[in-house]
């Protein structure tokens, strides 16, 4: 009866498959990141938006730019506003009252990021809006205003050209920066409702058409329909946050579940399923901590932890094992 009260979006079949020891990088909008996230929480080798959240097509092609090229920032590129210096390239979280320290943190994750994307196996692409803000002083198309008044900033939405022909151009530098990578889009969910209603569909709409004429022209490339996933097969307000604006964590679950069934082997789903048992056993919290049951329930999951690891030594469980060890020194206390 479930196929009567709602619509099954129908994804193609991929051929290609994610393992725990591919290299895979998510950029783009915040959903870049809980989809990234949940890769990082299951152990998978996996590199997040190495310069914050970025949101539209222009700023992630920039970004991935600098990646391939590997330009490093210089005393130039950053800003001294509101008492620390910024990139308008960057997500606050790189931001800082010292100079240095600025440019140091921005340059160290440009480095590391431009080696892992060299050596990535998949690269994920969110988008998030067609709406852009462009720094009036230098026409600078910005990843993020930083807060600062809007009299700094032009606004406007990109069009389909716009984005396809500044995609088929960057794409041909990325598969000649790294040949074997397969490039998967998203379009985002999460509503940009500030733009308006209308506006916010005008947006989405232009992403989506943007993607199918890039995917026209390149055989490496797929895309995952998250955002119609959210759209038409949850389609219900208590899939979002409070803000109504987000997908909450059921929503992120269920697509995570679909990203699963498609690019997964049992495999690798069998080796998600070990991790979980790991991390559903970190959640336990005892009665009775000293008690020697559960002293036996931390050795138990230690024990598991470092099979694991001798049988996928790829995965890093350094984390999970210090956990395990640490709560055991503590119940011995």
């Amino acid at each position: 009866m479930e196929k009567y009260f709602r619509t099954i979006i129908e994804i193609p079949k991929s051929n290609s498959k994610v393992l725990h020891e591919n290299k895979s990088v998510f950029i783009g909008s915040c959903f870049a990141e809980n989809i990234g996230n949940k890769f990082l929480q299951y152990k998978f080798n996996t590199e997040i938006n190495p310069f914050g959240v970025i949101y539209n097509p222009l700023s992630v092609k920039n970004s991935l730019e600098n990646l391939i090229e590997r330009k490093l920032f210089c005393e130039e590129d950053i800003k001294y506003f509101n008492e620390r210096w910024i990139s308008f390239s960057h997500h606050s979280s790189f931001s800082d009252t010292n100079k240095t320290i600025c440019l140091k943190k921005i340059n160290d994750k440009i480095n590391s990021s431009s080696e892992f994307l060299k050596e990535a196996d998949f690269l994920f692409i969110t988008f998030g809006t067609s709406y852009v803000y462009e720094l009036i002083e230098n026409q600078q198309i910005v990843s993020n205003c930083h807060k600062m008044p809007s009299k700094h900033f032009n606004r406007f939405l990109l069009s389909v050209e716009n984005i396809v022909e500044a995609y088929k151009k960057l794409i041909n530098q990325i598969l000649e920066f790294n040949p074997n990578l397969k490039i998967i889009f998203t379009v985002s969910p999460i509503r940009h409702w500030k733009d308006g209603a209308m506006e916010n569909q005008i947006s989405k709409s232009t992403l989506i058409i943007s993607i199918s004429e890039i995917m026209k022209n390149f055989s490496q490339i797929e895309y995952f329909p998250a955002y119609e996933i959210v759209m038409d097969e949850l389609r219900d307000y208590r899939f979002y946050d409070e803000d109504m604006v987000h997908p909450n964590k059921t929503a992120i679950n269920y697509i995570w579940d679909k990203f699963n069934e498609l690019y997964f082997k049992n495999k690798t789903k069998q080796l998600n399923s070990e991790i979980h048992k790991l991390l559903q056993a970190m959640k336990h919290r005892s009665f009775n901590p000293e008690s020697e049951n559960h002293k036996m329930f931390l050795r138990k999951y230690l024990q598991k932890t470092m099979d694991l690891n001798v049988q996928y030594p790829f995965l890093k469980l350094t984390d999970i094992k210090q956990y395990f060890e640490q709560e055991l020194n503590s119940s011995s206390i």
